[in-house]
């Protein structure tokens, strides 16, 4: 066999297999490194780096049913978990803890609900007439129990007289960014702009 045909053939076979063949005195000899040694890691940027932006979205708590007596709000039943969304352009949906979302009325933070409480609507479903019975309020000072959460609510409008289902609590946060402490503990969906 021709020699040239041969080392051409190994060269093709050490290629197939992913082995270096040495270039010769093209380029000079990389250092040796100890094999207990990782190889750098480069961090790869995809798209444009940008800040994180504050997005105005909306939270939402489910329970197994809703109580509106005087100026407290009980929800009993209540989801381990809140849903948070954005609307366009953003369009990004993700849950937080519904414990790490009452850390949002701290008063510590400036920007914190205990000092600009959010407002919210109260949807109850009313199993005897097959409908669905609101209530606008201001949510203020929550108490987790177990699985009961209680407000102190300032009643805007409306009443859950009647109402014995399942409930969900609209929290209307514009105005505010979103809340800083729940993003950091929750999970995000990132839609496309």
């Amino acid at each position: 066999m021709n020699p040239l045909n041969l080392l051409a053939g190994l060269a093709m076979a050490a290629a197939l297999l992913g082995l270096s063949v040495p270039a010769g005195a093209q380029t000079p000899a990389a250092p040796a490194t100890d094999a207990t040694q990782s190889p750098p890691q480069v961090a790869k940027t995809i798209g444009r780096p940008q800040p994180p932006q504050i997005v105005p979205s909306m939270i939402v708590l489910n329970a197994r049913g809703a109580k509106l007596e005087g100026q407290k709000l009980t929800l009993d039943g209540i989801s381990p978990n809140a849903i948070i969304f954005a609307d366009r352009p953003v369009r990004s949906a993700g849950h937080a803890l519904t414990a790490h979302l009452l850390e949002e009325w701290t008063s510590s933070a400036p920007d914190s609900f205990a000092k600009t409480p959010p407002n919210a609507t109260v949807s109850v479903f009313n199993k005897a007439k097959a409908g669905v019975t609101d209530a606008v309020v201001v949510l203020k000072s929550p108490k987790l129990e177990g699985e009961r959460l209680t407000f102190d609510v300032d009643v805007l409008e409306g009443d859950l007289a009647g109402a014995d289902g399942a409930a969900s609590v609209f929290m209307d946060i514009v105005n505010l960014p979103i809340a800083r402490r729940t993003s950091h503990h929750g999970a995000w969906y990132a839609g496309k702009q």
